[in-house]
C-alpha cells in the first residue's frame, strides 16, 4: 500500500463516480479501478458496492475513508510545515534588546512579526546589556541580539539599523528641563544615575566620552542595569541620566526629557547575530527589522 493508493481511494469516496474521479487525478478510469481493486484485496474488504448505475460506500469503507482523510490531512501538512520552515516562516525565535529599544522597537517588531510570520513563536528578552546579550548569542540561548555597538567578537555579524539621539532624563521641575536643550557642560555638578559600568554598558562608555569632551568627570553616585531602574531613579530625583531618545517611551511620570546640545549626539542601534548562520527565518526577521526600524526613525 502506497499514498496513492489512499488519496485514490479518497477521490472516488468523495466523488462516487470512477469517471469524475480519474478526471480529478489526471489519469485514466481504468488504471484507477484497478488501483482500488488492488486497496481492496490487500485490505480483505469491499470498500465499494459497484453497480452500472452507482458507486457507494460500504460500511467498512466509510470507516476507512475516514482514518484516510485524516492520514492524508496529516502528511499535507507535515509537508506544508517542512516547507514553511525551509523557507523561513515556521519555527521559534528569542531575541535579546537593550533597554531603551525594549520599549520603543522591541513592541512594534513583535507585532510586525506577527502579522508578517505568524507562524513564528516569538520569545524576547528586554534589559540585556550588550555583553549580557553577546554571551547569549554565541551560546545559542538567543537567535538575534538588538544593542548599542561597538562590538568587539569575530563570532557575531553586526548590522546598524538605527540611529538614536542622545537625551538628558531630569527630574521634573529641574531648572535645566525649562529650555530646549542641555548643554553637556552645564551638567558638571550633577550627580548622575548610570547604567552599570566596568566595561559592561556601552552607555556608560558614552557618558564618560561625553563629560570628558566637556572637561569634566562625570559624578555618578547610582549605577544600575536595567533603564526602567534608571528612570525610575531620575523620576524620585536621585539624579540625572544620559539616555538615548526612545527611552522616553517608557513614559513614567516625573522625568523631563531635553535633547543634549550642540550638535545632537546619536548613538547606533544594531542587530546581532551569529557569523555564518544562514538560516532562512533569520533573512526573513532580518528583512521586516529592518523596515520597522525605518520607520521609526
Amino acid at each position: 500500500m502506497e499514498l496513492r493508493h489512499l488519496r485514490y481511494f479518497r477521490a472516488v469516496a468523495e466523488e462516487l463516480h470512477f469517471g469524475r474521479a480519474a478526471e480529478r487525478l489526471h489519469i485514466a478510469q481504468p488504471p484507477l479501478s484497478q488501483q482500488i481493486r488492488q486497496l481492496e484485496t490487500e485490505l480483505g474488504v469491499g470498500l465499494f458496492v459497484r453497480s452500472t448505475r452507482r458507486v457507494e460506500l460500504t460500511p467498512a469503507g466509510q470507516a476507512y475513508l475516514e482514518r484516510v482523510e485524516s492520514i492524508l490531512d496529516a502528511v499535507d501538512a507535515a509537508g506544508q510545515q517542512a516547507q514553511r520552515i525551509a523557507a523561513g516562516r515556521q519555527g521559534a525565535l528569542a531575541i535579546g534588546c537593550v533597554g531603551s529599544a525594549t520599549y520603543s522597537l522591541l513592541p512594534r517588531l513583535v507585532r510586525a512579526l506577527r502579522e508578517e510570520l505568524p507562524e513564528l513563536d516569538v520569545s524576547v528578552r528586554g534589559e540585556m546589556l550588550a555583553p549580557a546579550q553577546l554571551s547569549a548569542l554565541v551560546a545559542g540561548q538567543i537567535d538575534l541580539a538588538l544593542l548599542r555597538p561597538p562590538v568587539n567578537s569575530d563570532e557575531v555579524v553586526v548590522e546598524t539599523i538605527r540611529r538614536d539621539r542622545l537625551f538628558v532624563a531630569l527630574p521634573e521641575g529641574d531648572p535645566l528641563s525649562s529650555g530646549d536643550g542641555v548643554r553637556v557642560a552645564d551638567l558638571r555638578d550633577a550627580e548622575f544615575i548610570a547604567h552599570a559600568g566596568h566595561g559592561r554598558s556601552v552607555m556608560n562608555g558614552i557618558l564618560a566620552s561625553l563629560c570628558a569632551a566637556a572637561g569634566f568627570v562625570p559624578q555618578i553616585h547610582h549605577e544600575v542595569e536595567e533603564t526602567s531602574t534608571l528612570v525610575t531613579m531620575v523620576a524620585a530625583g536621585l539624579g540625572v541620566a544620559i539616555v538615548p531618545e526612545p527611552t522616553a517611551s517608557l513614559g513614567i511620570a516625573g522625568v523631563s526629557y531635553r535633547p543634549l546640545v550642540p550638535g545632537g549626539p546619536t548613538v547606533d542601534l544594531a542587530v546581532a547575530r551569529v557569523a555564518g548562520d544562514q538560516s532562512p527565518m533569520i533573512s526573513q526577521v532580518l528583512t521586516v527589522l529592518r523596515r520597522v526600524a525605518a520607520r521609526s526613525e
